[in-house]
């Protein structure tokens, strides 16, 4: 037995006050006198044996009185374990999962509503003077500091499902951060939850034998079927108008029954395109093709839709693109008195003529540098030298998802194309090579050349392949992002390809000069060139996933009097979101204020610029979760516990674990008894 507070103990020392008062009777001796003495022997020694046994009795209920008040003023205890009570105020962090999975059912109703009665209980098991803090899946500034009883209680009240959710590590390090607010010696988080596997990762927890971590799981009557879309993403980089787009859906099954000719439905514009069927077995995942052709340009607003139930939140998939009007490509051309012998007749021929492109010629020394962002795809046409200004313009282009192709000159200046291409990491031009070579290889693995060819029957052999007559040399650094589309025989690469930034730069081994090689006659020139001016669109992320807040970046800048709006398509909703200028881009940063998934507009004041897609996140559609006894398994930290609310409450399993097996309400019953004992012993236990 222990006691929380061992210093009343010394007030052990009253039972002295009894011991004296017995030994030293203070009674007054009444004279009795007696007109027969012949048997005041027996009557005596009879009176006096009563006395002794009644002072004994007596004295003993007050010692044991006096010891039993001392004792649960000391507050014993039973201890259950080995930890030693830390007396003081404490500080308690407890999270709710109000995640999606929560508002399953249970014989006490939703998982939800369990889980708050849950968090009051905790509470209950605390002084009013102790400090809490209540965390939820939607991290908001209220929930990240520590508060009292009430505002706690009024808290828990206030939590609802939400889309958010968070992997267990990231919650705890938020229990963590809050907990060190206080300068409270006793610490302990809880974690009521339903522990789902796709967010349980206990392993990564951060381990503060300070701080006790407890586990309260809560679990639903059933183990829910689920069947969600996961994701989609398209077959090419590039939606193009009037062409057979292929879009790809993965489908998963976190079930236990297999899912047979289940349909699924693409709608764009609230326009339906391609129902379809699909089959996945228990446990497993599906990946489908929906093809559709893009009728119109401009923005195109879809979901995904299938029939599943009772989980239905992520039976929609909302996703967002945009077929181009038109590509914009700037050539840069030499500086030749005659602009006519400057540009390129091959590539005018070729973006010149369709309608898909805007191309612009320009010469190097009347850029503007300012309109750069225009442009989808700078063409560097045989310039001698790349001057530092345009090189860095260059790389902040590709930088910001910008795509740039070079040609070099017969005469190039190498330095200045070295020092350019140094700053964006890839390799560059050595010296000239005169001896007439060919490509006899391609890299049929590049998009580039998807459709160009019949993968199926191509036999490089047996193909005229373009031939070089002159070309420079490239570096072989190995840490470089080098992809070879064409290479020569002699192992040089004839055409690269680098990722820089979000942009790519093209880099050619020749110029288009028919002196260098035949390539501007070739049949492979038309393909190439014109795909890379195709795939040089920017490709924005189709959807963005609700409860990441990653901060969204888009091509269009304000002057800053401009005001953005996002609002959903039926302008119900409508926020302001805060925005970054970044050199040549807008970051905009929402602040977890996005809570529904669908399809948004985005608004510069009253114009329309674009569209965004945001959907819930799938970790929550997996509804496999951990059961009590895996657990159990799992946990290798000692510093993690595990508490089961059966017929128990939480506050008596806390206040037991906590404090071990009080006494202190035992030692007052005792007190009161011994006390009423003594009353009983006077009054009749008497003494002639």
């Amino acid at each position: 037995m222990s006691f929380t507070y061992p210093a009343f103990l010394f007030a052990l020392l009253a039972i002295a006050i009894p011991i004296i008062i017995h030994l030293f009777n203070f009674r007054k001796f009444k004279t009795v006198y007696f007109s027969n003495v012949r048997f005041l022997k027996e009557v005596k020694q009879q009176t006096q044996a009563k006395s002794t046994l009644k002072h004994l009795l007596v004295l003993a209920a007050r010692i044991l009185a006096i010891t039993f008040l001392v004792f649960a003023f000391a507050q014993p205890f039973i201890p259950i374990s080995n930890k030693k009570i830390i007396p003081g105020n404490k500080a308690v962090s407890v999270f709710i999962d109000n995640s999606f999975s929560m508002d399953a059912i249970n014989k006490n109703g939703s998982l939800l509503d369990e889980a708050k009665k849950r968090a009051l209980e905790i509470v209950a098991a605390y002084k009013p003077s102790d400090r809490f803090q209540l965390l939820t899946n939607d991290f908001e500034g209220k929930h990240q500091r520590l508060v009292n009883k009430e505002e706690f209680i009024e808290l828990v009240d206030e939590v609802k499902i939400s889309a958010a959710t968070q992997l267990l590590s990231t919650i705890h390090l938020r229990q963590m951060d809050a907990l060190e607010q206080s300068e409270s010696k006793s610490k302990s988080t809880f974690i009521i939850s339903d522990f789902q596997k796709s967010i349980t990762n206990i392993n990564e927890l951060k381990n503060d034998t300070g701080v006790a971590i407890n586990f309260i799981p809560i679990t639903a009557s059933v183990n829910n079927n689920n069947v969600y879309i996961d994701s989609c993403w398209f077959e090419t980089p590039v939606r193009q108008l009037n062409q057979v787009e292929k879009l790809h859906v993965r489908i998963k099954n976190s079930g236990e029954k297999k899912i047979e000719n289940n349909s699924i439905k693409l709608f764009i514009n609230n326009v339906q395109k391609v129902p379809a069927a699909f089959n996945v077995n228990p446990h497993a995942e599906t990946e489908i093709i929906l093809s559709f052709v893009s009728k119109d340009t401009g923005l195109q607003q879809c979901s995904i839709a299938l029939s599943d139930y009772p989980v239905t939140f992520d039976d929609t998939f909302y996703f967002t693109f945009e077929v181009a009007k038109n590509i914009p490509i700037l050539c840069i051309n030499g500086n030749n008195p005659n602009p006519l012998k400057s540009q390129s007749i091959y590539l005018n021929k070729l973006f010149g003529n369709d309608s898909l492109f805007v191309f612009t010629n320009v010469l190097e020394n009347k850029v503007e540098y300012s309109n750069l962002l225009n442009f989808k795809l700078i063409i560097i046409n045989e310039l001698k030298s790349i001057s530092s200004g345009l090189a860095q313009e260059l790389k902040r282009f590709m930088i910001n998802g910008g795509n740039v192709l070079v040609f070099p000159n017969a005469q190039s200046e190498l330095a200045s194309y070295k020092d350019f291409f140094v700053s964006v990491n890839s390799n560059y031009y050595e010296q000239l090579d005169t001896v007439n070579t060919k490509v006899d290889k391609i890299n049929l693995e590049q998009p580039i050349f998807k459709d160009v060819f019949d993968t199926k029957t191509i036999n490089l052999t047996n193909i005229d392949l373009p031939i070089v007559y002159n070309h420079y040399r490239f570096s072989n650094a190995s840490k470089t992002t080098e992809d070879y589309l064409l290479k020569l025989q002699n192992g040089n690469n004839f055409l690269s390809k680098y990722d820089v930034g979000k942009g790519i730069l093209y880099v050619f081994a020749s110029s288009l000069d028919p002196t260098f090689s035949n390539f501007s006659k070739h049949a492979l020139f038309v393909p190439i060139l014109y795909k890379i001016g195709m795939y040089s669109q920017v490709n924005e992320p189709l959807f963005y996933i609700i409860g990441n807040d990653e901060p969204i970046e888009i091509v269009h800048r304000t002057s800053g009097e401009n005001t953005y709006h996002l609002k959903d398509l039926k302008n119900t909703f409508d926020i302001i979101p805060e925005y970054k200028l970044l050199e040549n881009k807008t970051q905009l940063i929402l602040h977890h204020q996005i809570k529904n998934a669908g399809n948004y507009n985005l608004y510069l004041d009253n114009d329309i610029i674009g569209g965004l897609s945001f959907n819930y996140d799938r970790k929550e559609s997996n509804l496999l979760c951990y059961t009590t006894d895996e657990l159990k398994q799992v946990i290798t930290n000692d510093n993690i516990h595990i508490i089961s609310a059966g017929e128990k409450s939480i506050t008596y399993i806390l206040e037991e674990k906590a404090e071990g097996k009080k006494l202190w309400q035992i030692c007052i019953l005792l007190t009161l008894f011994f006390l009423g004992a003594e009353v009983l012993l006077l009054r009749l236990l008497k003494t002639n």
